[in-house]
């Protein structure tokens, strides 16, 4: 008889702030392939987009592969999804360099110092609200916000690296219409050899995307045959390049710009600046990539989480990340977060636990000691190309239209934000367009949908006169209002009931149906007993019905029930509209 094995389970306090105990104390042997496998593919992506993305952020490109090397090892020992792949991503590279051009050239010492001491500011920042357990905060970013911030960061990423294809010599600029005035300027400067280098990769990342998955798909190959190949674009790009580069000596012939010598070994320990100007100048920028940083994480987390049938939870993924961005500080690198079009690789690949990102920092760190000699005549314009092809996808004009045809004000924030990216850079962008997120909300909330209702038929259910085919009573107003009643939306309550009485002069009775109200606030109550003393100047009383037992219970505390009358409140509209006007 085979013995059952009892799992047991972990102290809480383990559990709780390492999540990783549970997965390596029951880590499996049929997990290991499937790590393994999906550590070496997300490590093939990884290697060119962390190189890039440093290019994108005005940094040296061995300071993204430093970042991509403890924060991926990091991750999986706190957060609580298996699957998602920590490193450096597009919007976060481009806010790093929008930050810092201010303060220092790039590609300088201070330049690096700088990054180093953001990617400390976010990590120091993602971990405090994790221990406060502020996760919710990031909610503040609606879906209209953070899609036009991210499109409109994708606009201003791949203009950005326009030059790298067409070879121009164009100096940095957070300004988006001068970065496109000096690119028109400059365009009878450009190399065509560059740009048919960069043409070509564009390509070849294109069509390793798409068309060729559709293609092996339609010969019989499975997905995970399929994975490695269409995944292996960019790494295969930049081999391709570097060895046309290096056999043709295009840079000394051609004038094609390399990446140049990349340091080997790992970077030195590192530590932020801790002057207080530097620290209160960056802090501004640094909550922002924090915010930023940890929507797209989590998002990305999360939707995976929910297909393998897992949960995450939000303030341990803060701490998780905060833990990462800190590693990324103290060894070199900038600001990291999940990569989204890279965590669902890794999911795809087969990864079943945190080791397969652990393999991927593994396998960085072993490039960054061993093979980056072989990344010298690497052509910027490859970098470029791998930018502009996983940018453009985030470019999300499928939600705008979605938006717009449900719900147009949402739509407005959408545009609106990305307007702002464009015009006012991507720090001022997102700030206005939470902002506007946040004047659209109270808008809605201040004004609630207010609807009078008629009993339908001989039913016992009351619907929206202008919805339904109802029986009213002439000298009751029977009201429903469909949002809790607070100080910002309480007086528009109030002037649709004095229009709607000033409409009928027959009405000797109105009817609050409270059915869909959860709170009363002080102000709304002030402005509800107010309303009532003044109908009851002009004969006409004020009832209530379907009110919640929490709502109830302080109004009965607060002796407002007294006063107006327990009469006064009807357990159902059927029962008070019975009773009222007899029908």
């Amino acid at each position: 008889m085979s013995k059952s094995v009892i799992k047991k389970p972990l102290p809480i306090k383990f559990s709780r702030y390492l999540p990783a105990f549970d997965w390596l104390l029951n880590y499996r042997s049929q997990f290991l392939v499937g790590d393994l496998t999906a550590g070496i593919i997300v490590t093939s992506l990884l290697i060119p987009q962390s190189m890039a993305y440093a290019q994108l952020a005005g940094l040296p490109p061995q300071v993204g592969l430093y970042a991509s090397i403890l924060p991926a090892i990091l991750y999986p020992l706190i957060g609580t999804s298996r699957v998602l792949a920590v490193g450096p991503v597009a919007v976060d590279s481009l806010m790093v360099a929008a930050a810092i051009a201010n303060f220092s050239p790039q590609n300088t010492s201070a330049y690096l110092a700088l990054a180093v001491t953001l990617a400390f500011l976010v990590g120091a920042i993602e971990v405090m609200m994790g221990l406060l357990r502020l996760g919710f905060l990031v909610n503040f970013l609606s879906r209209s916000v953070t899609s036009g911030f991210i499109s409109g960061a994708a606009v201003i990423i791949a203009f950005s690296q326009v030059k790298h294809l067409l070879g121009l010599k164009i100096p940095a600029t957070e300004s988006f219409s001068e970065l496109v005035t000096l690119i028109i300027r400059n365009l009878s400067q450009t190399n065509w050899l560059t740009l048919a280098l960069g043409i070509v990769s564009v390509g070849i990342l294109v069509y390793f995307n798409s068309p060729l998955v559709k293609q092996l798909k339609q010969r019989g190959w499975s997905d995970r045959q399929i994975l490695p190949l269409s995944k292996s674009a960019p790494l295969i790009v930049v081999i391709l390049g570097t060895l046309l580069v290096w056999g043709l000596h295009l840079d000394d012939v051609a004038g094609i710009k390399v990446v140049g010598n990349i340091p080997a070994g790992l970077a030195p320990l590192t530590l932020p600046l801790f002057d207080r100007q530097t620290l209160q100048s960056l802090l501004p920028a640094a909550i922002g990539i924090s915010l930023v940083g940890y929507l797209e994480g989590y998002a990305g987390g999360q939707a995976l989480a929910s297909k393998r049938r897992e949960k995450i939870d939000p303030n341990q993924e803060l701490l998780a990340l905060g833990v990462a961005n800190l590693g990324a500080a103290v060894t070199g690198g900038y600001p990291v977060t999940g990569g989204v079009s890279r965590s669902v690789v890794n999911s795809a690949a087969g990864a079943n636990t945190g080791l397969a990102s652990i393999v991927t920092g593994l396998l960085v760190a072993v490039t960054v000691l061993f093979l980056t000699p072989l990344f010298y005549f690497l052509p910027q314009a490859c970098l470029a190309a791998v930018i502009i092809t996983a940018v453009y996808q985030l470019i999300d004009v499928k939600t705008l239209r979605k938006m717009w045809a449900y719900d147009k004000t949402d739509a407005i924030a959408w545009l609106t934000t990305f307007g702002a990216v464009l015009a006012l850079g991507v720090q001022m962008g997102i700030m206005l367009g939470a902002v506007i997120a946040l004047a659209l909300h109270l808008w809605r909330t201040s004004h609630p949908h207010i609807a009078i209702v008629g009993r339908l038929g001989d039913s016992e259910h009351f619907r929206n006169v202008l919805r339904h085919d109802v029986r009213t009573s002439p000298e009751v107003l029977a009201v429903r209002v469909d949002a809790s009643l607070y100080f910002a939306n309480a007086k528009y309550l109030e002037n649709f009931l004095t229009q709607a009485i000033a409409d009928r002069s027959e009405i000797k009775s109105v009817l609050l149906v409270c059915s869909a109200i959860n709170l009363i606030d002080a102000s709304a109550l002030e402005i509800l007993e107010s309303l009532i003393a003044d109908l009851n100047s002009l004969g006409i009383k004020f009832y209530f019905a379907e009110v919640k037992g929490p709502v109830m219970d302080k109004l009965i505390n607060i002796g407002f029930v007294a006063d107006i009358g327990r009469d006064r409140f009807f357990f159902s509209t059927d029962i008070a509209m019975r009773e009222l006007a007899g029908i």
